[in-house]
């Protein structure tokens, strides 16, 4: 413990700068992978499917509301079915997940704990 400590106070005339720019450099470079990095990944899979969806897919908006696609609009909204005979007119970027019947299929499965 003594060494490092002595080793620290020596490295105080000129490669204690270096030591910590490289440190902040590592710092920097950490924060990049684990916060931004999936964050761009997850903003980017989120535009492209939003710029995929068709008539006839089951989806759920960033409010929670279940419904069928039933027209994509060139104005970048989506008229949506909430009920047989119900419709609502959205934006494209207010879906946030498609929910089909596979997705129920696998959530029935899975047995509550």
């Amino acid at each position: 413990m003594t060494s490092l400590v002595i080793f620290l106070q020596a490295g105080g005339a000129g490669g204690g700068g270096t030591m910590q720019l490289v440190l902040l450099g590592g710092m920097i470079l950490i924060f990049w992978l684990f916060m931004i990095r999936p964050q761009a990944k997850k903003a980017k899979a989120a535009k492209e499917f939003q710029a995929n969806l068709q008539k006839g897919e089951r989806v759920v908006t960033i409010a929670g509301i279940h419904g069928k696609i039933n027209k994509v609009n060139e104005d970048g909204t989506i008229d949506l079915e909430t009920s047989p005979g119900s419709y609502i007119k959205i934006e494209k970027s207010a879906i946030s997940i498609e929910w089909t019947n596979n997705v129920n299929k696998n959530n029935a499965a899975t047995p509550a704990k």
